[in-house]
């Protein structure tokens, strides 16, 4: 695709598309040296602050890379996706996996630092998923989140939470298909409350071992059943 003059506005955005296109259609292969800010910046009709900012933004995309003295030169054809795009894109089961890896620890460290307030906010969390079971899935499942955030919260780890937090839109949209396809709560609208009691008792005892493992023994079942499907 050759290039071409660029309309003013958004002029940053345009080259970047611009110079994107001519990498990612082969036009430019991998250790491509590109041509020089100002031949990039007459080509395209823009200043060469503008070509700069471009070179930065695709470099940062893990496109280019400049080498000292050498000039600009193309390392990639397709651009690194950021951590929340691979998670858009990742198995459910393997989501599951790392959750399983992140829950389970937050809730041992959940018992053994909960204040009240974490505590009463685990039991207004419950007592919401209980209510919840008489909506629908999405309700449910909206729910059974809060209750296990309200778990990692209790856990008073920021990094543990903001692991959470990021995984939270992967993990609803596959525990609404999971409900949805294996009509789980068609007999039992208040699927997996006899667990998660027994989750938020242990943590109110200060039982770190029961915490993980009551929590552990839940998530395994429900991993078991997304990898039949």
């Amino acid at each position: 695709m050759p290039l071409g003059a660029l309309r003013p506005s958004p002029l940053v955005e345009q080259a970047t598309q611009h110079l994107r296109d001519q990498i990612t259609d082969g036009q430019w292969p991998v250790g491509t040296k590109l041509p020089a800010e100002t031949a990039l910046a007459k080509t395209l009709g823009v200043g060469r602050s503008t070509v700069r900012e471009a070179l930065r933004a695709l470099a940062g995309a893990g496109l280019l890379q400049a080498r000292q003295g050498a000039g600009v030169f193309v390392i990639a054809t397709e651009p690194e996706e950021d951590w929340a795009t691979r998670l858009r894109h990742a198995a459910v089961t393997d989501i599951y996996e790392v959750r399983m890896l992140i829950e389970v620890q937050a809730a041992r460290l959940s018992a053994q630092r909960r204040t009240k307030v974490d505590l009463a906010a685990m039991r207004t969390a419950l007592d919401a998923r209980r209510d919840a079971a008489a909506g629908e899935d999405a309700a449910f499942v909206d729910a059974d989140i809060a209750l296990h955030a309200a778990v990692v919260a209790g856990a008073h780890n920021p990094v543990l939470t903001d692991l959470f937090v990021e995984f939270t839109p992967a993990l609803r949209n596959g525990l609404i298909d999971l409900l949805d396809i294996l009509d789980l709560r068609a007999h039992e609208p208040n699927h997996g409350d006899e667990a998660h009691e027994a989750l938020v008792r242990a943590i109110e005892r200060g039982d770190a071992d029961t915490a993980s493992s009551t929590l552990q023994a839940e998530l395994e079942q429900t991993l078991a059943r997304l990898q039949r499907l």
